[in-house]
């Protein structure tokens, strides 16, 4: 099983193992970490699943489309490496992915 390293915003780290398919949100979700909201469930509505993706995992991102982009205008200190997490859907390449959680209580 892939697994995604969790960087809460206090500078812990958390490894958790994510079945393929599943999203990073739902990883996120399913292990208890903090930061990530999900107000929403996943349905691409709310901006509370915000994180930023590693530099050195940018390249193997899928592309954004529309409406992530529209939703990430109103997430908190978006940046060039900002993604919706409940977009993010798991695969074995992904193994190590690793995600900075953005400040989504606020």
């Amino acid at each position: 099983m892939p697994k995604v390293i969790f960087v809460l915003p206090d500078g812990e780290r958390r490894e958790v193992e994510v079945e393929n398919g599943y999203s990073v949100m739902e990883a996120a979700i399913n292990n208890n970490i903090d930061g990530i909201v999900a107000e929403c469930g996943g349905a691409c509505a709310c901006a509370t699943c915000h994180s930023y993706i590693d530099e050195a995992w940018l390249s193997k991102m899928p592309e954004m489309d529309d409406m992530e982009d529209s939703m990430l205008d109103a997430a908190y200190d978006r940046r060039d490496n900002s993604r919706l997490t409940c977009q993010l859907e798991m695969n074995d390449e992904w193994d190590g992915l690793v995600v900075h959680v953005a400040e989504n209580e606020y």
